[in-house]
């Protein structure tokens, strides 16, 4: 079953948080799909990943490069999974609706945008209304990842930070 995580970003921006998560995936040699809205994200995104750290790049494709099957990560702005990705990334409120297949589905918002957060609770009910497992995550003072809640239980305070 689809496991459902939601990245309440307050401290840091996407930019800073979405390589380290796709830097995770790739360590445990599995394939992502990272959707947004913005064709102009899409492009930015893949610059980003490229000059990632002055010593290592995300090996990643989309639509322009082509051979999908063998990108480790896809950047698109649709639903689309020609990857065979085992994680979907959603930023910048994009929609995904059937996470079935998927290990996980991650939800990334802006927790300093108030349309942001007010679709993040709507996602957050739909994916508890489906009987998915859904953890919610906001960093703390220090940077660390804390799970706040999950649903079908109360908060969980000071939980790592998931693989």
């Amino acid at each position: 079953m689809t496991e459902v995580l939601f990245y309440h970003l307050e401290r840091a921006r996407l930019e800073d948080v979405l390589p380290q998560l796709v830097q995770k995936t790739l360590e445990r040699g599995w394939k992502a799909v990272v959707q947004t809205v913005d064709p102009d994200r899409l492009k930015n995104l893949s610059d980003q990943f490229w000059q990632w750290r002055d010593d290592e790049f995300l090996a990643h494709g989309s639509a322009a490069d082509g051979n999908a099957q063998l990108q480790p990560v896809w950047l698109t702005t649709s639903d689309e999974n020609p990857n065979g990705a085992n994680i979907r990334f959603l930023v910048d409120g994009a929609q995904f609706d059937n996470p079935e297949g998927l290990d996980r589905l991650i939800i990334l918002f802006d927790g300093n945008d108030d349309s942001a957060l007010a679709a993040a609770r709507e996602k957050w009910k739909n994916v508890s209304s489906q009987g998915l497992t859904a953890t919610y995550w906001q960093q703390d003072a220090r940077g660390r990842w804390t799970k706040k809640a999950e649903s079908g239980s109360g908060a969980t305070q000071n939980e790592d930070e998931p693989d």
